[in-house]
This record gives structure tokens, sequence and C-alpha cells, in this order.
């Protein structure tokens, strides 16, 4: 598969319109109903590639702009994510120098 190209699993017969959206390979048992003696059984039939990681990472990204972003009604939701998501990033980025500012209750 090259950059840019459907899914070798898409079969637009079969699936219908393209989605990003939506994973086409085989179907697994969620990870909620994974118990825990399955989880390592689980966790090594997953895909680890780059490539693999990039989908689920494309795939994400376009469920949160479906649900957030793209419908007719969107709130202010998405504008707060991406704030408080730059707010975690660049506090754990200076964490270092911040936490030499810590206030110390000596006594």
């Amino acid at each position: 598969m090259a950059f840019g190209d459907y899914p070798a699993e898409y079969n637009p017969s079969v699936h219908g319109p393209y989605d990003p959206a939506r994973y086409y390979g085989k179907a697994d048992t969620p990870l909620a109903q994974v118990k825990l003696s399955e989880l390592g059984a689980w966790i090594g039939r997953r895909n680890k590639g780059p490539q693999a990681i990039a989908g689920a990472i494309s795939r994400a990204y376009w469920r949160w702009q479906h649900k957030y972003v793209q419908p007719k009604k969107a709130g202010i939701a998405p504008f707060l994510h991406v704030v408080f998501g730059g707010m975690g990033l660049f506090y754990i980025m200076n964490y270092g120098k911040l936490s030499h500012h810590k206030n110390y209750k000596y006594h």
C-alpha cells in the first residue's frame, strides 16, 4: 500500500463509499470485552508497525472530526479540545522549568 491509497481490505462493492474513520480490516474483540487472561494474546494480534499506528491515529482524528467539528450545529467543544490539549502539552513540555518554582511550606 502506497501513501494515499485506500486500505488493502477496502472493497467498494462491499463497503460502499470510503469512510476514513472506519477500520476495514478483520474485526476483533473490543478491548473493553477482553479478559485479563486473554490480554497478552489480544496485544499480540495487533499490528504494531508505523503504518498501522499512523492509520489508527488517522481514524481517531476523523472520528473526532465527524463527531465534533463537522456537524451542522457544531459548538465550542472542538475549540476547547484544542485549547486544553495545547495547555496540557505545553505544561508537559515545560514541567522541568516549572518544577523549580514550587511553593514549599517550611515549618
